[in-house]
């Protein structure tokens, strides 16, 4: 990562906080522009250590979680920036706020817990219908008006920008697969 942000790059994701806590604690006080973003799941075990390290969650996907959130950030007066992850393609095995339930998640969480709900996350279904559920993701976001809509990845980050994306993870395609 060094030589990235040397030239010049401030915007790195990470999926495990213990990883991101081992890799940039050190980088993150050196170079103070770096912004480090959690994409991956959080479980609330570990939102204490994930608030310290992160500039932004894309993962929030529950109300125990955004309660957590809420409670270590005042604890350390940090405000992080949030997006909702929202399931748009209503699979099972994805977390995610359902498309009926994100604004009164979002009410809850902007008003009642005065989080700080920058955006909305997704990840479609691994078939060939991204457009589909983009375009779902630019609807909800243009009536919402939230900043940011966190979609696309290495294999669709071109088709997530045409529906408005203005962040993409498109980690193996710079640092190649993981092992």
């Amino acid at each position: 990562m060094l030589p990235l942000i040397e030239f010049g790059h401030t915007d790195f994701g990470e999926n495990k906080v213990q990883e991101a806590l081992t890799k940039w604690s050190e980088i993150k006080i050196k170079f103070k522009q770096v912004k480090l973003h959690m994409i991956g799941k959080l479980q609330s075990n570990k939102v204490k250590h994930a608030v310290k390290i992160f500039d932004y969650i894309h993962s929030l996907d529950n109300i125990k979680l955004a309660e957590k959130i809420s409670q270590e950030q005042k604890k350390i007066s940090k405000d992080i920036k949030l997006f909702i992850q929202v399931n748009i393609g209503k699979e099972q095995q994805k977390s995610g706020i359902e498309l009926p339930e994100v604004k009164n998640f979002l009410n809850i969480c902007k008003d009642d817990l005065k989080l700080n709900v920058v955006g909305f996350m997704c990840i479609p279904p691994n078939d060939d219908k991204s457009d589909e559920y983009y375009s779902k993701m630019q609807h909800l976001n243009n009536e919402i008006k939230l900043d940011e809509l966190s979609m696309g990845m290495s294999n669709d980050y071109q088709n997530a920008i045409k529906y408005g994306a203005t962040m993409i993870r498109v980690g193996s395609k710079i640092f190649g697969l993981r092992n």
